[in-house]
């Protein structure tokens, strides 16, 4: 599991929560959850002095751990900046810490806060689970990830300024993509906007057969390459007409786009060398648009690993490969991908060889299912982008806990916003929107006592008069809040139900053959209700069992850690 003086971790970073599992170089196992923005919460005690507090955490950090991070105290009122400082000293027995500026004003007891880390959330958990403090190198780390960066950066639109190469003649191609109409009778049809940033039409032209017919104009192409660079961008992704047969024009303008200086170029012929251009240009175009973002990442966290450290990545596929050969288009099921491989296992351990896998996080739900082996898809869609790349067939959905509960004028939603990590739920008390997590919590469904950051009832309730005297100004009518909330979760279950559907009702399958194998952060508040709107058994395994077993663990380590947490 281990090797000698190393140690094995697996993390898994979502939109919300960071979850973590170590075994050390003696065998013993432990583990971690972290706020995604690499924050850990707590609550104000007592203001010993201006600058000192005694707080209350479940951190179980050594002395001195969170020297230098930021201390932000949660909850401020609208219009007013958070209150923040850098932390001088921190006290572990004695639950103290000093701050390097006094706060304003008296602080009161039970406030929320957070300290914030520089580096980023797989990093902070290893530190965590090893005892280092930020100040001293980690240890050898044989560190496995899997993350939903690339997924989030592709569906917020984050990634970088691109430039697409493209056939002369094929510049719209994009824009104009497959014609199809998923809104069939839509009159104000508002296409997205292409992912590149600018599109060069090339001259160069090969036939069917991979034959040239017509040579690269390489002096344009550098021209054009010249200009773009000149503007700050440094990522190209290169699709011409069949390079699937014949990759030569697309390596010869990836050199001539190295010579300029692009630091990131993607070429169809070598992430997709199939038949059809579309796709392949998509894919090409997502790749070069992300990569610049997840390899600055996977470089932090590589960096900081340990000497000697290694680190593999979770791909879409549910396999593991090296940092150093996983391409963003690989990775952008990455997270949900090692769900269903732990879910299989979990399943097989409890007796179910058909389940369906239901993992509910802090941002959405994923389902798919398993009947003694894997289901693939070779090309799938992640918001507006459709690409060519193995992936288990998963099927999400904008529902988590995180997922805000809010009134568009007409009808009540459920999402498709999510409050993240940053302020999250309402009841993480940092400001955050009414969530389906405070709807759990305010029906009596959540136990406060479990969560590792402090849970605050009073500013859930708040949450929710806000969006009743919404529905109030906007309807004439205040609905009772408990109809309110559970119309809430109704919402939810049904778009969870439907998920479920899509992956065994509209593909041939019987869900009543299957169980519902329930897992996440938010998922045995929900999975039952949703087992029971399809007629299927329900089975709860811990949280994080599926990510042990996603993430290459053994078996004996994972039943092992299965009992541990009954």
């Amino acid at each position: 599991m281990s090797g000698p003086g190393g140690w094995q971790i697996w993390v898994d970073t979502g939109g919300t929560f960071t979850d973590a599992l170590g075994v050390d170089p003696q065998g013993r196992l432990r583990r971690a959850k972290i706020l995604s923005t690499s924050a850990l919460r707590g609550a104000i005690v007592r203001q010993i002095s201006p600058t000192r507090l005694q707080v209350r955490a479940d951190w179980s950090l050594p002395d001195g751990f969170i020297r230098g991070f930021r201390f932000r105290l949660l909850g401020s009122p609208p219009g007013r900046a958070a209150q923040e400082a850098s932390v001088t000293r921190y006290d572990a027995r004695a639950s103290e810490l000093d701050l390097s500026e006094a706060m304003a004003g008296d602080l009161p007891a039970g406030a929320p806060f957070e300290v914030r880390s520089h580096e980023e959330a797989p990093v902070l958990a290893a530190r965590i689970l090893t005892g280092t403090p930020p100040d001293r190198p980690l240890p050898a780390v044989a560190m496995r990830l899997a993350t939903t960066l690339g997924t989030n950066a592709l569906l917020t639109r984050q990634g970088v300024p691109t430039a697409l190469f493209i056939t002369e003649g094929f510049g719209d191609l994009l824009r104009i993509g497959t014609q199809q109409r998923p809104d069939l009778f839509a009159l104000d049809i508002r296409r997205p906007e292409p992912l590149y940033a600018e599109v060069v039409e090339v001259r160069g032209r090969l036939a069917a057969d991979g034959s040239i017919l017509r040579p690269l104009d390489e002096e344009a192409a550098d021209e054009a390459a010249a200009r773009l660079a000149g503007r700050g961008i440094d990522s190209a992704a290169v699709a011409l007409v069949h390079s699937h047969r014949n990759p030569e024009l697309e390596r010869s303008l990836k050199e001539i786009l190295a010579r300029r200086g692009f630091r990131h170029i993607s070429c169809s012929s070598e992430l997709a060398p199939f038949i059809r251009l579309l796709p392949r240009a998509e894919t090409a175009v997502v790749d070069a648009y992300l990569a610049p973002i997840l390899r600055a990442y996977l470089g932090r966290v590589r960096g900081d690993a340990g000497a000697g450290g290694r680190l593999h990545v979770m791909t879409s596929a549910g396999g593991l490969v090296a940092v150093e050969a996983v391409r963003p288009k690989d990775m952008l099921l990455s997270g949900p991908a090692g769900g269903v491989v732990g879910a299989a296992a979990a399943g097989r351990r409890s007796g179910f060889d058909r389940v369906i896998a239901f993992d509910m996080g802090g941002t959405s739900t994923d389902v798919a299912r398993f009947a003694g082996d894997f289901e693939y898809s070779f090309e799938h869609e992640i918001g507006d982008a459709h690409l060519v790349s193995p992936a288990l067939a998963i099927e999400s959905v904008a529902a988590g806990g995180g997922s805000i509960c809010w009134f568009d004028g007409h009808r009540r939603r459920g999402g498709p916003q999510s409050a993240g990590a940053s302020p999250g739920p309402a009841c993480y008390g940092a400001g955050g929107p009414l969530t389906l997590t405070d709807v759990n919590l305010l029906l009596g469904r959540l136990d406060p006592r479990r969560f590792e950051i402090p849970i605050l009832d009073d500013a859930a309730a708040r949450a929710l008069d806000v969006l009743t005297e919404t529905l109030r100004r906007r309807t004439g009518e205040r609905p009772e809040k408990e109809a309110l909330l559970a119309g809430f979760l109704d919402i939810a279950n049904e778009r969870m139900a439907d998920a479920i559907r899509s992956v065994s009702l509209r593909r041939g399958y019987d869900p009543a053959e299957y169980a519902l194998l329930a897992f996440g952060g938010a998922g045995g508040q929900h999975a039952c209700r949703v087992a029971d709107l399809l007629g299927i058994p329900a089975v709860l395994v811990p949280p994080d069992a599926g990510l042990l077993s996603a993430l290459g663990l053994g078996q004996a380590v994972f039943e092992r850690f299965a009992e541990e947490q009954v």
